[in-house]
């Protein structure tokens, strides 16, 4: 686990398009993505945050932590997004480390819960995550809401 370390983008702005690239190999709608991290890199709010899981110049996963990611609730904030780790990596904990990474830079910037939208069961209780609702989406397809406290 000592090998892996997590790049944030508003540490390390001059590597926005490393980021880019690495969002548009796994997500839908990456222009979209490059504008909030063009954004996070602008904006004097603690959010959006962008980061990166990498084990010496190979990246092996990502997450965000944005003010809202369910139209929804936006009296919930922050959000922890996009969370993704490379199969191959899956399952040897580093989820949880980019997990405890984004937390505590939420803890940092004065939040005191963490949210989370989810249609996975059973993983996000793992790193002290409560189910504490469920949403809809527009077509019908339900989700999982949580939130972790930081305090």
């Amino acid at each position: 686990m000592q090998d892996f370390k997590i790049i944030s983008l508003r540490k390390q702005p001059e590597k926005l398009d490393i980021f880019c690239n690495y969002f548009r190999k796994h997500r839908k709608n990456t222009e979209c993505y490059r504008n909030l991290m063009q954004f996070s890199l602008e904006s004097a709010s603690p959010l959006p945050q962008w980061y990166l899981l990498c084990r010496h110049e190979e990246i092996c996963g990502c997450c965000g932590l944005i003010a809202c990611d369910f139209e929804g609730r936006r009296d919930l904030s922050p959000w922890l997004c996009e969370l993704y780790v490379e199969e191959k990596y899956r399952g040897s904990g580093l989820g949880g480390k980019i997990i405890e990474y984004t937390a505590n830079d939420a803890r940092e910037n004065g939040f005191q819960n963490l949210y989370c939208c989810t249609n996975l069961d059973g993983y996000w209780e793992k790193y002290n995550f409560s189910r504490i609702l469920t949403g809809y989406y527009p077509w019908g397809e339900d989700f999982y809401i949580y939130c972790r406290s930081l305090l």
